[in-house]
């Protein structure tokens, strides 16, 4: 089968396309999916970057999001069949497990979630890992609850994008920052209240305006950096904010956050594969299967911003490195 892999820590020079053996089905309760679609993250070039978790054990194959056919399936797997669509965050960081950059790949069925027959397996391989993470940090760090204000930074990104709707769905009132005037119109589309173009406003004055000087109940920071450090400024008393990329604040933020009692929560949804955690995963895919419902009510949309064919993986991280994409970016290989 066609695959890229990853050979060495570096550039997209280090991305080779070539031919691998299918993978065999490890273990009775796995899954031997197909694969037509790939999404690709920011993890992905960072993995690049560094030579994945182990570098010593390259080549492997990146990419944690896929969606695809089941091919064939363990003797003991009951959850699928053969010939069922499904998607799944799964690998893809240089551990055993192999990743999606690839025409086949193999998961355990307990990590996999039948895919929503209104998405295109591009929509659904660009899902998995940015709405987990949306959920992972509205829902289980801050608890999110209705009435309340949100603040989402980067609102038109690939996480973003998904954290609107999902806490539109959760009843709150959303703001975000974008960086120009059609991405706050996607945003809006979404059911974002009120969106702040950071190049030209300053969003923590901003915030303060549309909150009447009270700041927000929560924000969720995709950003990271004087971002994460600015936001403090722009959280209630009593408020939460919640990040995905951190940075170690000045001396007067960090006051302020003291002042406010804001409490800070980190968001790392590779936690459970990173550590074996088979519970966790599980509720994972759980997660994707309540995207499936919101899917079904028309409440939840993907927006595939760019497509590639395998061959073109260098120009797909080229783009998510530059930054400022509007939704998601995934590669085709069917």
């Amino acid at each position: 089968m066609k695959a890229v892999l990853l050979t060495a820590a570096g550039g997209i020079e280090v991305l080779k396309l070539t031919e691998v053996d299918i993978p065999p089905i490890p273990h009775p309760e796995y899954l031997r999916v197909c694969l037509q679609a790939a999404g690709v993250n920011p993890v992905d070039y960072k993995m690049r970057n560094r030579g994945g978790i182990a570098p010593d054990k390259l080549p492997k194959i990146l990419g944690c999001d896929g969606a695809g056919v089941v091919e064939s399936v363990g003797e003991a797997v009951t959850r699928f069949q053969v010939g069922d669509e499904v998607y799944f965050f799964n690998g893809g960081i240089g551990t055993d497990e192999p990743g999606n950059y690839a025409e086949y790949t193999v998961i355990h069925q307990d990590y996999a979630a039948l895919k929503p027959h209104q998405l295109s397996m591009p929509a659904a391989a660009a899902l998995p890992l940015a709405w987990i993470t949306a959920w992972e940090s509205l829902v289980d760090r801050v608890q999110l609850q209705a009435n309340q204000t949100v603040l989402i930074h980067a609102g038109a990104g690939g996480v973003g994008h998904l954290a609107i709707q999902l806490a539109k769905n959760l009843g709150a009132r959303v703001a975000v920052t974008v960086s120009s005037p059609d991405k706050s119109a996607f945003a809006q589309s979404l059911g974002a209240d009120h969106c702040i173009d950071y190049t030209q406003t300053d969003f923590v004055q901003a915030t303060l305006d549309w909150t009447q000087g009270q700041g927000v109940d929560v924000v969720f920071d995709t950003v990271g950096g004087e971002t994460f450090c600015r936001s403090i400024a722009a959280t209630r008393i009593y408020g939460k904010i919640v990040t995905l990329l951190e940075k170690a604040c000045n001396e007067e933020a960090i006051k302020l956050a003291k002042l406010r009692n804001i409490s800070l929560s980190y968001e790392l949804m590779l936690t459970p594969l990173l550590q074996g955690m088979s519970a966790a995963r599980i509720a994972q895919r759980q997660m994707l299967e309540a995207a499936n419902q919101m899917i079904e009510l028309g409440q939840l949309q993907v927006k595939v911003s760019q497509v590639f064919p395998l061959a073109k993986v260098a120009q797909a991280h080229q783009l998510m490195e530059a930054g400022h994409t509007l939704g998601k970016v995934v590669l085709t290989l069917e």
